[in-house]
């Protein structure tokens, strides 16, 4: 995806998404040859697990820690890839809008939402498997986009369609609450996704009631 118009926002990278890029790189590049330790001490393993079958050596369980250093393991090169672009294209201007400490403290909140949303899904299905991936983070950053520079032009790759960020954001939604309810995409944590919308956008609105519009 690409935006086509960005009247609303500042150019530059700003700290925390620079820092959050070197951090997902390195440890992408880390996980090459330590990839059976990190995912798992680090990533996100269901509460379920651990409670019924305890943490042993082929049986990783669930650790406070791993609610934000999921975030920071990926599965492939167009995994972190394809986050680490969305990370880049929505937070850059995010971060810029609203300061580093802000930006933070949301991204972090999304991450974290993403993951309680994962692992009550995971408990309620009784399946376990590791999640892994910023994707949770980048939605939210999405749906801040959308809803602070709501008729920002956007255009999607494939295919090459151009619509404001509002409705981007509306129908990536709808797309991720099908996939989930459906079961389609497997192997993709859908309802993290929309986990992370939904932590994102309750942020939005607290911040809202308690201070002065951002715009």
């Amino acid at each position: 995806m690409t935006v086509l118009q960005r009247n609303a926002t500042s150019s530059g990278l700003p700290p925390v998404v620079r820092y959050l890029l070197i951090a997902n790189i390195g440890l992408f590049l880390l996980e090459q040859v330590k990839m059976e330790a990190l995912l798992e001490y680090f990533a996100l393993w269901p509460t379920v697990h651990s409670i019924a079958y305890g943490r042993g050596p082929n049986l990783p369980g669930f650790e406070p820690w791993q609610l934000i250093s999921y975030a920071f393991l990926h599965g492939s090169w167009t995994h972190l890839l394809f986050n680490m672009y969305a990370l880049w294209f929505f937070g850059a201007p995010m971060e810029n809008a609203w300061g580093s400490r802000r930006f933070l403290l949301y991204y972090l909140v999304c991450v974290i939402g993403a993951g309680i949303t994962q692992l009550m899904v995971a408990g309620s299905t009784g399946e376990i498997y590791p999640t892994i991936g910023a994707s949770g983070g980048v939605f939210g950053l999405l749906l801040a986009f959308g809803v602070i520079y709501p008729d920002e032009r956007l255009m999607l790759l494939f295919p090459p369609v151009v619509m404001k960020a509002k409705w981007f954001v509306i129908v990536f939604g709808a797309l991720e609450l099908l996939f989930g309810v459906t079961g389609a995409e497997q192997g993709v944590a859908h309802f993290a996704h929309l986990g992370g919308m939904l932590f994102g956008y309750l942020l939005l609105v607290y911040w809202r009631s308690a201070s002065p519009p951002l715009r």
